[in-house]
């Protein structure tokens, strides 16, 4: 069969320079280059776009209206497109309803089975579902906890209700919920909460809604009353909490504590669904049990009724161990996993999957992965183009893109250096060839000689969080401290968990989004934004405020916005540059303000590199210089910050924390999305870092990074109810001769 090609031409998405590209089907082709240089531009703003809009055209205009709108992407042409299919590391939401089994639809083939052999035989498959009415305990409406308020954070029992003695403050003494309990003439004012009899108290807290009689004013009002604790549950509790907004959330959960539920203990289902049992386990005992344990269960079903269902499952389940999950269960809720752990889940649902000539495409699928692990991804990427698919993977780790049958290395730097195709081909003929990547595809770093001695430690005591084994073991202070071991080993449990707790000042780099609004930038993020207004305010006597798009100097058309929307109710909702402003979003009188020659508008179109070359401002210059130092000159200063990805979020947050000393520093996989060019400069900034007097905490599975870490935790041996100890703590070249530990054979290669 001749070898057919996705054909792109004339790709001008971002930065991208009237690209065109031809990518081999049912093959795997690796997209590689610095951060910046326009591989999502053509991988993900291009084709998966594209792909979507073409596939979207195909349903009714009715449903369409229910469907995420895509623009056409700017390209003159892009022929060839399959289906596509994005596996991101987008953190799987779903709240507590929302578990491995039932992302993987495992759950389902579990519910099917105990349906049909399941004895007592209790009924259709749905009975056994935790999200269902019919099968979910009656308690805790099936999340296996219960939120309850925490009395002792609630009351203090010394106090009578006029000192203040709910310490919740929507209670506090003269706000409107206090007047209206002590309105009600049901309680003793002045009297102490210890004092009160059993049921003057049962009234408080648990008091059914009763019609009370109010004076406001002249006027007799009916107002509703109903007991303190039964209105917070009903209000935060019975509501979904994570539903409220981020700052409802953190002023209520202080008040609440979550326990098991007293009526499933934890298995989230009705008493009646849990008598029903396959060889002496109900649903729920299967759930909870790790990969490897549930694959043992399931082996020793024999009913001949259920045989596809248990060949079903047992595929399943070896996918999820194949792919370097057998750590989890399928109880295991999705919003607690991590971004590389949510990727690898997304995978196994594809896998499962008997559609081909699909474009699949992946970001950075190694992201969180220990060396030792790569191989298993790479595995499932060719099972994935062995089954007759086209992969396209978005990569930086030299040991996937090994992998690859077809390269395509975009450079030659980032941003408006960016955006040309500087190779494409085979990965032996990429070592030889004369870009960033193809020089440091051969590049190995050394081990560092010296160590840094530390000032004191910071211990940890008799861990248990999660899998952790009773864990004790001291963070030296003033060294750069890196935590390896594979995924699921207890490292994040250990550092983001035990560790942050004990030291709530400690600041923390991860890689969770930025300001998602279009008015954000790297400008007002980082703080800079403030001294530009005042330079130009003080250079043209005028106001500052009138150099902001959200406040006075907004264009009134757009109101600051640069492009106006209109909603075409079907059709895309159009996105059209300001007529008015032309896309700048400033008033003209404000445009007419110039600084050193330029308008407002003018800095925000500068990237960082040029921004540092027209600015003197020292503050200014500090925190660009920071965002060259991590790695990000390319970005522009008015970018939109919900146009970052997420190791761009975390290298930004970075710059903009880089000032401070004498802190605690914790950075999750800092070294995700950079290229191998770009982990130098991360060192060099980690390194000032420690250098200036701060301790810094690295969770981290780049060999570079290790290296050249003063002191190493390594956790392990394996994941899950494996892990969970220190295998390892000392020098990077003590580990050398640690034979126990897996790191430890990566770092001898």
């Amino acid at each position: 069969m001749p070898q057919e090609y996705i054909e792109i031409r004339g790709a001008r998405e971002n930065n991208l320079k009237n690209v065109s590209l031809r990518i081999p089907k049912r093959q795997i082709t690796i997209f590689t280059g610095v951060s910046g240089s326009g591989k999502s531009s053509i991988v993900f703003d291009t084709i998966a776009t594209e792909s979507q809009r073409l596939l979207n055209e195909n349903f009714s205009m009715f449903v369409r209206n229910f469907l995420p709108k895509y623009s056409q992407p700017e390209a003159d042409a892009i022929e060839n497109l399959s289906m596509s299919i994005v596996v991101d590391q987008k953190r799987m939401g779903g709240g507590s309803h929302s578990t491995v089994g039932t992302v993987t639809d495992i759950n389902t083939i579990l519910r099917l089975m105990f349906s049909r052999i399941g004895q007592p035989h209790i009924g259709p498959s749905n009975v056994f579902g935790f999200n269902d009415p019919t099968g979910m305990c009656p308690n805790c409406n099936g999340l296996g906890r219960k939120l309850d308020v925490d009395l002792d954070k609630f009351l203090d029992t010394s106090k009578s209700l006029k000192d203040g003695a709910i310490l919740f403050p929507e209670y506090a003494v003269d706000s409107w919920g206090w007047s209206l309990l002590i309105s009600t003439g049901l309680f003793d004012p002045d009297k102490k909460l210890s004092k009160y009899t059993k049921k003057e108290m049962d009234d408080l807290l648990h008091s059914p809604p009763i019609k009370v009689k109010t004076k406001i004013g002249a006027k007799d009002i009916n107002l509703t009353f109903e007991g303190i604790v039964a209105r917070f549950t009903n209000k935060y509790i019975k509501g979904d909490l994570k539903t409220k907004s981020e700052r409802t959330q953190k002023a209520v959960e202080p008040y609440m504590m979550m326990g098991p539920c007293v009526m499933c203990k934890g298995a989230r289902l009705s008493p009646e669904t849990l008598k029903c049992k396959i060889n002496g386990y109900h649903i729920a005992d299967l759930t909870a049990m790790e990969i490897p344990e549930l694959l043992a269960a399931v082996k020793k079903i024999k009913e001949p009724a259920a045989e596809p269902l248990v060949k079903a499952l047992l595929e399943r389940l070896q996918n999820l161990v194949d792919i370097g999950l057998e750590y989890l269960s399928l109880s295991r809720e999705t919003d607690t996993l991590s971004g590389g752990e949510s990727q690898r889940v997304k995978v196994v649902k594809h896998l499962g999957s008997s559609l081909t000539d699909v474009i699949y495409i992946f970001d950075e699928p190694s992201v969180g992965l220990h060396p030792r692990d790569v191989h298993r991804m790479n595995e499932l990427l060719q099972k994935l183009r062995d089954k007759g698919n086209t992969v396209i993977v978005v990569e930086h780790d030299p040991d996937v893109i090994k992998v690859a049958d077809h390269i395509v290395d975009v450079g030659p730097h980032a941003g408006r250096q960016g955006g040309e195709i500087v190779y494409e081909g085979s990965y032996a003929k990429l070592l030889k060839a004369d870009t960033l990547t193809g020089r440091h595809m051969q590049h190995s770093v050394p081990l560092k000689e010296s160590f840094r001695t530390p000032t004191g430690k910071l211990p940890i005591k008799n861990a248990k969080v999660n899998n952790l084994q009773n864990v004790s073991v001291n963070i030296p202070t003033g060294v750069l401290t890196v935590v390896t071991g594979v995924a699921g080993s207890g490292k994040s449990s250990l550092i983001n968990e035990v560790f942050q707790r004990q030291h709530p000042e400690a600041i923390v780099i991860d890689q969770s989004a930025v300001g998602v609004s279009s008015r954000s930038n790297p400008a007002t993020y980082t703080g800079i934004m403030d001294d530009i207004r005042k330079a130009f305010a003080s250079a043209n006597k005028v106001q500052a405020s009138l150099f902001s798009f959200n406040s006075k100097g907004a264009c009134e058309n757009c109101q600051g916005l640069g492009v106006i929307y209109t909603d075409l109710a079907f059709l895309n909702e159009a996105k059209t540059p300001c007529e008015i402003c032309g896309g700048k979003r400033f008033k003209d009188e404000v445009l007419a303000y110039k600084l050193n020659g330029k308008s407002i508008s003018d800095v925000l179109a500068l990237n960082v590199g040029q921004a540092l070359e027209f600015f003197e401002l020292k503050e200014v210059v500090r925190i660009l210089q920071a965002m060259r130092d991590v790695g990000l000159d390319y970005l522009g200063l008015g970018q939109p910050l919900s146009t970052l990805s997420g190791g761009e979020c975390q290298r930004i947050k970075l710059a903009s924390e880089l000032h401070k000393q004498g802190s605690i520093y914790i950075m999750d996989e800092p070294t995700t999305g950079l290229h191998m060019s770009d982990v130098g400069h991360l060192m060099e900034v980690i390194n000032r870092l420690v250098d200036t007097g701060n301790t810094v905490v690295v969770i981290e599975h780049n060999l570079h990074v290790i290296k050249n870490a003063d002191w190493i935790i390594d956790m392990g041996p394996e994941g899950g109810s494996q892990g969970g100890t220190v295998m390892f703590e000392g020098t990077p070249k003590q580990l050398l001769s640690a034979k126990h530990s897996l790191t430890s054979s990566y770092l001898r290669n």
